[in-house]
């Protein structure tokens, strides 16, 4: 049985672009299709737009006001490779080439940079230790004492000895 087909549109090349509905193992679903003008059927000369169109990456055929504007904008594009070649080749002819900067010019003040962090050295650690342990009342082990100051941020240990979930970081 013939169904027909709707053309839904056509590109600059003159190809053209159809749809159909037709039922598919009890599902409707739609075919697309284009329709190559003449003998010479290069897939080539399909623009990007109706390639998306034909894959179903796109619900709705382009438009020609659409397809103009992209036209146009691609234009532009290539008018502006052009102009940037010959700014180019004139670089090189002359051996004069602008100086390009990126972002700031002078190096980051790393020094109000560390300012917004509390200090962390380890003589500090240890003094903050000292001082709170001797505001406590109950006496410790100096062994102990010296074992926490000393901790490593790794864990230790041989796989005999190994607890799940009994390492904690230091603090």
């Amino acid at each position: 049985m013939f169904r027909s087909r709707t053309q839904v549109g056509m590109d600059k090349s003159g190809n053209r672009y159809f749809t159909r509905v037709e039922e598919i193992d009890g599902v409707m679903k739609e075919k697309r299709w284009v329709q190559f003008k003449g003998s010479d059927q290069d897939p080539t000369t399909v623009p990007v737009e109706w390639i998306c169109w034909l894959n179903g990456q796109r619900r709705k055929a382009p438009t020609p006001e659409e397809l103009a504007n992209l036209e146009a904008r691609r234009e532009s594009v290539k008018q502006n490779i052009e102009l940037l070649k010959k700014k180019e080749e004139e670089e090189k002819r002359t051996g004069v080439r602008p100086l390009k900067t990126v972002g700031k010019s002078e190096s980051p003040n790393l020094k109000s940079f560390m300012q917004q962090f509390p200090d962390s050295s380890l003589d500090h650690r240890k003094g903050h230790d000292e001082a709170t342990r001797s505001k406590d009342a109950t006496p410790t082990n100096t062994e102990d004492s010296t074992i926490d100051t000393e901790r490593s941020s790794e864990p230790t240990g041989t796989g005999a000895t190994f607890k799940p979930g009994a390492w904690q970081p230091p603090t």
